[in-house]
C-alpha cells in the first residue's frame, strides 16, 4: 500500500541525469549480452541451463564485489516481493536465452520488448496508475506489430511455441519492472533486488545444468563469461536507475536494445528481416515509444 504513494517521491529525486546514463549503460550491456550469446551459438552448442547459470553466478560475484555491505541473503527468502522477483526473473532469463537460440536474437528481442505495454497495464492495476488513451493506442500498435512479426494471421500460419514463450517472458518482464519499483519504494536495496534474481535463478537452473554437463572450449568459456558480465552490469544499472527514473522513461530507453540487436544481427550474423517483419518490429517500437512518451 505504501508503495503506491511513495513511488512518485522516489522518481523525482535530483538524480535524473544519473538515471538516464545508467539506463543507457544497461541497454548497451543487454545488447552486447544478446549478441555474444548469438556468437556463442555459432562457436559451440551450449545448453541454455549452463548459459543461464553462468549469468546468475556472474551476477552474484558482482553483487559480492560491489555491494557486500548492502546484500542481505536472508531477506531473499523472507520478503515476498524479492521471492517473486527472483523466481519470475530467473525463469525469464532462461526463457529469453532459449528463445534467442530457437527463433533468433532479433525476433526474440522484439517480441520480448512488448513488455513495455504490459508494464503500463500492470502498473495501472498494481500501482493504481491511470489508464490513458496513449496506453490503449500504444498497446494496439504493439500487438499489431507482434502479429506482423510472427505472421499470426497468414493463411495456415502456425505460431511457434517459442514465440508464445517469448510473449510469456514479456509478461514476466512487466511484472519484474513493476515489482522493482515497489521494492525500491519500500526501501529495498539494489543488491537484494538483483541478488534475488541470481539466487533463485541458480536454484532453478543449477540442477538441470549439473545433469547435462558439457566439455566447452576455452573460447566458448570466454565468450560466455564476458556475456554474463555484460548482463550483470546491465541488470544492476537498470535496477539502480529505477530509483531515479519512472518506469515509462526507463522502458523507453531500454527499447534501444532490440534496435541494437537487430542492427548487430544484420551486421555480424547476416540476419535478414522480411518487409513484413520490419513493419512489425517498427510497430512494436512505435507503439511502445508512443505509450511511454505520452505518459
Amino acid at each position: 500500500m505504501n508503495a503506491t504513494h511513495s513511488a512518485p517521491a522516489s522518481i523525482h529525486r535530483p538524480h535524473h541525469a544519473r538515471g538516464v546514463i545508467l539506463m543507457l549503460v544497461s541497454a548497451a550491456c543487454f545488447t552486447a549480452n544478446i549478441l555474444l550469446i548469438r556468437a556463442l551459438g555459432q562457436l559451440q552448442s551450449v545448453n541454455v541451463w549452463l548459459i543461464s547459470c553462468t549469468r546468475f553466478a556472474g551476477g552474484l560475484a558482482l553483487v559480492a564485489l560491489l555491494y557486500r555491505s548492502d546484500f542481505s541473503p536472508r531477506r531473499l527468502f523472507t520478503n515476498r516481493g524479492l521471492v517473486g522477483r527472483g523466481l519470475v526473473g530467473g525463469l525469464g532469463v532462461y526463457g529469453s536465452y532459449l528463445t534467442i537460440v530457437k527463433i533468433g536474437a532479433g525476433r526474440s528481442t522484439f517480441i520480448i520488448s512488448t513488455y513495455v505495454g504490459f508494464a503500463g497495464l500492470m502498473a495501472a492495476w498494481v500501482l493504481r496508475e491511470k489508464i490513458r488513451a496513449a496506453l490503449v493506442w500504444g498497446g494496439v500498435a504493439t500487438l499489431a506489430g507482434l502479429a506482423l512479426l510472427t505472421d499470426a494471421f497468414a493463411a495456415g500460419a502456425q505460431i511457434s511455441g517459442y514465440d508464445v514463450m517469448a510473449v510469456a517472458v514479456a509478461l514476466g518482464s512487466a511484472y519484474v519492472v513493476v515489482t522493482i519499483r515497489q521494492l525500491h519504494a519500500a526501501g529495498e536495496t539494489t543488491a537484494n533486488i538483483f541478488g534475488a534474481q541470481c539466487v533463485y535463478g541458480l536454484l532453478l537452473c543449477g540442477l538441470p545444468a549439473a545433469l547435462h554437463p558439457q566439455n566447452l572450449s576455452a573460447a566458448a568459456w570466454v565468450v560466455m563469461l564476458v556475456a554474463s558480465v555484460c548482463s550483470a552490469v546491465g541488470q544492476i544499472a537498470m535496477t539502480r536507475s529505477f530509483r531515479d527514473l519512472p518506469v515509462a522513461e526507463g522502458s523507453l530507453i531500454q527499447l534501444l536494445a532490440p534496435v541494437g540487436v537487430a542492427l548487430g544481427g544484420a551486421l555480424f550474423f547476416h540476419e535478414h528481416f522480411s518487409p513484413r517483419e520490419i513493419a512489425g518490429a517498427a510497430l512494436i517500437l512505435a507503439g511502445a515509444a508512443f505509450t511511454v512518451l505520452r505518459r
